[in-house]
């Protein structure tokens, strides 16, 4: 953002409309994602759901979901994926530690809204890291939807 508060209007309606066009023309049933960084973003909420992605995947896991607490105040009309697996770090999550985390995803989001994501991209992370992390991840995943149906 600029660092001069007036000046957020029109970048972030430049932004949107940016955004929008780059994701213009598919089919219907493609599903739109964007991905927010580690960022404050509550002075932001309603650009980003002006923005109108599907799902939005949010770097969660270092702030222990604190992040999400600006949807807490805001109906968001999408899916948000929180991050759960902290890829900058050389840990390895077990499903335990990912539903924790997801469960309190949950505290702040509807569960039939909610993705189960690592934090970014995997690039800074060695096979033997991911393999067990995503393995961990889909685990918690299953283990939560059977818990909620």
């Amino acid at each position: 953002l600029p660092l001069r508060q007036a000046d957020w209007k029109n970048y972030l309606d430049w932004a949107i409309e940016s955004f929008r066009i780059s994701a213009n023309g598919v089919r219907d049933e493609t599903q739109i994602h964007t991905h927010m960084c580690y960022s404050e973003f509550n002075d932001i909420i309603e650009a980003i759901a002006r923005m109108d992605a599907d799902v939005i995947t949010i770097e969660t896991s270092r702030s222990d979901m604190e992040l999400l607490d600006a949807f807490r105040g805001f109906h968001y009309p999408n899916d948000i994926g929180p991050g759960v697996y902290d890829i900058h770090s050389p840990n390895i999550p077990d499903s335990e530690q990912i539903r924790s985390l997801m469960i309190k995803a949950a505290e702040r989001i509807p569960a039939e809204r909610l993705w189960v994501n690592p934090d970014c991209g995997l690039k800074t992370r060695q096979w033997e890291e991911v393999r067990p992390a995503l393995k961990g991840m889909v685990a918690a995943a299953r283990e939560l939807r059977e818990s909620i149906q």
